[in-house]
């Protein structure tokens, strides 16, 4: 490394965020970045440690440590603190197509794992990239660079979110013609619309989108495969086609009045806030608002938070926040060492927000809803919650959540929003493919493979997968190019 004792020289310092009073009056991120200067010395903080971690990827005790897509996370810091930007960027680009979704998004399990962090603070990894990543799009480092010759092979890629978007860049650069399909009005998938505005603004999207078209990959919007795009008949255009399309069931809760009006899954409500953002600046009143309403979230997930900072950026009356799972200890257990991921409260954007305006934590641990009450015009008007209690199932022997009798409390609810996870892939594609689905309701691909049971058809990312990051999902897209690019041309160069 360029300084070894940057780490004992200089101390973490995190890009500055708005206060969330004044944060929660608009929808664009709010972090805002250090001075170049200060930023190359957080990238001498990086240490020159004998096993860096922080790249590794490896799953300890069930939980990812480190980057799962190995990026060279010391190169390019140490290129950071040398100022040397432009070989940082493709030191980044080597291993991630999406940067600049990453640095923004990503939960950072390779600053959990740093060794800087064993008995200080870890380096700021995921802020060094969003600086890295900024600085190639200002000085065009990041300008289009479409492939000098073409295969003439076809590849479809059904859905654009994180993991049909790396297999389609991935598979473009190699020469392959490539088009992606999106059944909705925009091209992202779980970026554009399952990730608020404020977390990730749709012109970084879009940003990234547009250097793809002009490099040669296709975009298909409205284009629901399945539906009004038959699968037949890109199978018969197509050399190959990789099913990207997610794990968009939504977990329901089963419990009388459920089917109150008022009551909705998590991703239509932040789907809608969203695209009538960016179709109206909420002029066209398409969307469900928060506004004056108290809202209960079922859920204490990423998905959850982002629906609580929504709905106080609505103007709710209150919001509460219901989490099956004990509140995790602030500090890690012993039983929770280093370079595990750290098993501790995150208080998040979200929940910082609610603190501020409503003076208090909105999550409520250890309680789930026992039943929606309805008014005598079918809208739910309150919830009734149960506690709940872990407990050692005496046949499998592992903890489980059960009520607690005569726990139960009342919370008035004019809107609920449901952030209880996914169950798996919609069945209408597969099926449209022939392609079978697992036990968990994900695409059935062959071991240690992306190939489904029919032999021009391959699946990704939380498809294949389940529900995770989109670091995972990045990972997958590419894992998954490189298997169809060896299918087509018998050998591979991609990484």
């Amino acid at each position: 490394m360029g300084k070894s004792t940057g780490f004992l020289d200089y101390g973490r310092r995190e890009n500055p965020s708005l206060e969330p009073k004044e944060r929660i009056k608009h929808y664009h991120e709010f972090h805002l970045p250090i001075s170049e200067k200060e930023r190359q010395r957080q990238g001498a903080r990086c240490m020159d440690c004998g096993v860096p971690f922080c790249q590794s990827g490896m799953v300890l005790k069930g939980m990812v440590s480190g980057c799962p897509l190995n990026n060279l996370v010391p190169e390019w810091n140490d290129l950071v603190y040398t100022g040397n930007w432009e070989q940082a960027y493709y030191r980044l680009k080597k291993t991630n197509n999406f940067p600049e979704f990453t640095s923004r998004v990503c939960p950072a399990p390779c600053e959990a794992a740093c060794t800087c962090g064993l008995n200080g603070d870890p380096v700021t990894i995921k802020e060094n990239e969003y600086a890295i990543v900024e600085k190639a799009y200002g000085k065009g480092m990041a300008s289009p660079c479409p492939p000098g010759l073409r295969t003439g092979k076809k590849i479809a890629v059904v859905g654009s979110g994180p993991a049909g978007l790396a297999a389609a860049d991935q598979l473009n650069k190699r020469g392959h013609s490539v088009t992606v399909f999106e059944r909705s009005d925009r091209a992202g998938g779980l970026l554009m619309y399952g990730i608020p505005n404020m977390k990730l603004e749709k012109w970084v999207i879009n940003r990234k989108i547009q250097v793809m078209k002009e490099e040669g990959v296709t975009f298909i919007t409205n284009g629901d495969v399945g539906r009004n795009y038959k699968a037949n008949k890109l199978l018969r255009d197509y050399d190959r086609v990789i099913l990207a399309c997610g794990a968009s069931n939504p977990r329901d809760i089963a419990v009388p009045g459920r089917d109150g009006t008022g009551i909705m899954f998590a991703v239509d409500f932040l789907k809608g806030v969203t695209k009538s953002l960016l179709d109206s600046d909420f002029e066209d009143g398409n969307f469900v608002s928060g506004k004056d309403k108290h809202v209960v979230v079922i859920g204490g997930g990423d998905t959850g938070n982002d629906c609580v900072g929504t709905v106080i950026r609505q103007g709710c009356a209150s919001v509460t926040q219901l989490e099956m799972m004990p509140k995790l200890p602030d500090k890690r257990g012993e039983d929770n060492t280093w370079p595990e991921w750290p098993k501790v409260c995150k208080t998040d954007y979200g929940q910082e927000e609610a603190i501020a305006v409503f003076g208090s934590d909105p999550r409520v641990y250890e309680t789930t809803v026992k039943e929606f009450v309805k008014d005598g015009e079918g809208k739910v008007c309150k919830v009734i919650t149960v506690r709940l209690s872990s407990e050692t199932d005496p046949e499998t022997g592992r903890k489980v959540m059960k009520p607690v009798e005569g726990s139960e409390q009342e919370l008035a609810a004019d809107l609920v929003l449901i952030a209880a996870g996914f169950l798996g892939a919609q069945q209408y594609v597969a099926d449209a493919f022939g392609v079978e689905l697992d036990g968990r309701g994900n695409a059935a691909v062959r071991e240690g493979s992306y190939q489904t049971n029919i032999d021009k058809v391959f699946a990704a990312g939380d498809m294949r997968r389940g529900q995770s990051l989109v670091v995972w999902a990045i990972r997958e897209g590419r894992e998954a190019a490189r298997e169809v690019d060896r299918s087509l041309m018998g050998y591979t160069n991609l990484k």
